[in-house]
């Protein structure tokens, strides 16, 4: 799942300096003998996260990992199923006071926080984690412009952004809008808004190199893309002493995560309490073996994503309306359910089941191999080349062939390119990189609105330099509007789920996308695990505050 108007290399006359070192927590007990604050565990990763850093991480992978290392002022309660979806407060004293136009949102700073290096956490270093995120070129950049100022300061023309004012001695934080937006909650319990020290560089090696932690684990090293460790932040007794209580605490002193890239390999460590959990779910051979054998320590889960294949819309042959028609009626989404073992709820549109908003149709009947040659010989593309990208993920390798082949089918001079995982979303989101024509892509939800679904994926202005999600590159003046239209309004008003489901069809209509499914994720602990505890986050998946040895 994975920037904006400048290029990193400008950034360095910015507000560049160097970073501050982070402390290394001191640890507890590590013999694995269990109990609540207890022990080491290890994680399997089938690719590394793409960023370590709250501003620029846009992956599952990412996302998984960050969310216990940096919060925000807001931030999502630690509760399985819909109960973790709710906006509460994080480093903020309570929920933003909101002005009648819905235009001003009021924050406090809870007061004697530090992040793990020890450095006091300030009411301003929220204005520069907003500013980081646009002079970073972050995905996540897209859903903040509509604070007054921001897309100012992210062109150059001013030097901060004027709608965020902030008070250190108070703790005091005030935003601006543009307009009413029934999403800013949601945005300000995103890692993209947490919290960094002013020292944090714009330009830092985001792999490596992370900000200090305000949440309860810290990185305390990195080694990409082969292994990271997560140790207990020392100073989080600050965030807890300050009245963060919904800001859980760790259950384990450290976690260390291991990139493997054999998802096979990763269920027989599990078996054999080499790996504690895997991140991704087991393939799709295994899967009966799991359900039936270990139901003590495997489980499905929910989750809330669509897969689909980008179409480059904006050359040639996926510039023409018919060509994405007929991919759209060509795809089989029974043959990539076989990729998944199963685990695949065929769709063929953009919002998710669980979605507000998602209304389920149909307008490409299919699998019509005949419908789909027909569209392409009225079409009669010139360029008939195509270059097919993925992942090498075991599965997203499989869907990609499946892809290539469908294409070669349909009478294309069909390339497959397969890279690796850790960096397949910042090589295709980036618009430098060549013969971006087609390929995979999934996308989880960052937040329960079908805004998430919408904004960074198809809204014209999220066609950006780097870091970028709108593949497609698609951009339809009367449906960006339509999107903004929607967003000034609550989602519980009359008509607004239906305005997204509308749009949703309106994309569709154009074959933007040529989505096939919702894949349901998976639990999977050794036997050391308190498998009771472990529990799976609908925005972030497994939730590393909840692993627990027995």
């Amino acid at each position: 799942m994975n920037t904006l108007r400048r290029a990193r290399n400008a950034l360095a006359a910015a507000i560049v300096v160097p970073v501050a070192a982070f402390g290394l927590a001191a640890c507890g007990s590590d013999n694995g003998s269990g109990g609540a604050g207890d022990g080491e565990i290890t994680v399997a990763a089938t690719s590394f996260p793409d960023y370590v850093d709250p501003q620029l991480s846009y992956t599952l992978e990412g996302w998984e990992v960050l969310w216990n290392v940096y919060t925000p002022l807001l931030t999502y309660r630690h509760k399985k199923g819909e109960e973790g979806t709710e906006v509460v407060p994080g480093l903020a004293e309570a929920m933003p006071e909101v002005s009648p136009d819905g235009l001003t949102y009021k924050l406090r700073l809870r007061p004697g926080m530090k992040y793990s290096d020890g450095t006091d956490i300030k009411a301003s270093d929220f204005t520069y984690a907003i500013q980081r995120l646009f002079k970073a070129d972050s995905g996540g950049s897209v859903f903040y412009d509509v604070i007054v100022g921001a897309k100012e300061y992210a062109d150059g023309s001013a030097d901060t952004i004027t709608g965020i004012t902030t008070d250190d001695e108070t703790g005091d934080i005030t935003i601006q809008l543009t307009e009413p937006n029934g999403t800013f909650e949601n945005l300000l319990g995103l890692m993209f808004a947490a919290p960094v020290p002013p020292g944090t560089p714009l330009d830092s090696d985001a792999t490596n190199d992370p900000p200090p932690a305000s949440g309860p684990f810290m990185i305390s090293s990195v080694d990409a893309p082969r292994t990271l460790t997560l140790e207990r932040n020392p100073q989080f007794q600050t965030v807890k002493d300050a009245g963060a209580e919904e800001v859980a605490d760790a259950n384990v002193d450290k976690i260390t995560l291991v990139e493997n890239k054999n998802q096979s390999a990763q269920v027989t460590d599990i078996l054999q309490n080499k790996v504690d959990f895997m991140m991704d779910p087991p393939p799709a051979d295994r899967l009966q073996e799991l359900r039936s054998r270990y139901s003590d320590r495997f489980r499905m889960e929910d989750s809330i994503n669509t897969y689909y294949f980008f179409l480059n819309t904006e050359q040639a042959p996926f510039n023409d309306v018919k060509v994405r028609q007929a991919i759209n009626y060509a795809i089989d989404p029974e043959a990539l359910n076989r990729i998944f073992g199963g685990r695949l709820h065929p769709t063929q549109q953009i919002l998710p089941p669980g979605m507000p908003g998602h209304q389920e149709y149909t307008l490409y009947p299919g699998p019509d191999m005949d419908k789909a040659r027909a569209l392409i010989a009225e079409a009669n593309p010139a360029d008939r080349d195509i270059t097919v990208w993925t992942d090498d993920e075991p599965d997203r390798k499989r869907i990609g062939e499946y892809y290539h082949d469908l294409l070669t089918q349909l009478g294309f001079n069909a390339t497959l390119k397969v890279i690796a995982g850790d960096v397949y979303w910042t090589t295709i989101g980036n618009q430098s990189t060549p013969d971006v024509d087609t390929g995979f892509a999934d996308w989880f939800q960052d937040f329960p609105h079908p805004d998430d679904f919408f904004r960074p994926l198809l809204h014209g202005d999220s066609i950006l330099p780097t870091n970028g999600n709108n593949l497609s590159r698609v951009n339809i003046p009367e449906n960006n509007a339509r999107m903004d239209e929607l967003l000034t309004e609550q989602l519980t008003d009359e008509g607004v789920e239906q305005g997204y489901a509308d749009l949703d069809k309106s994309y569709m209509e154009q074959a933007v996308w040529a989505p096939y499914g919702n894949e349901q994720f998976t639990t999977f602990l050794s036997d050391r695990m308190d498998f009771d505890k472990s529990y799976h986050h609908l925005l972030f998946n497994q939730d590393f505050t909840s692993f627990a040895l027995k």
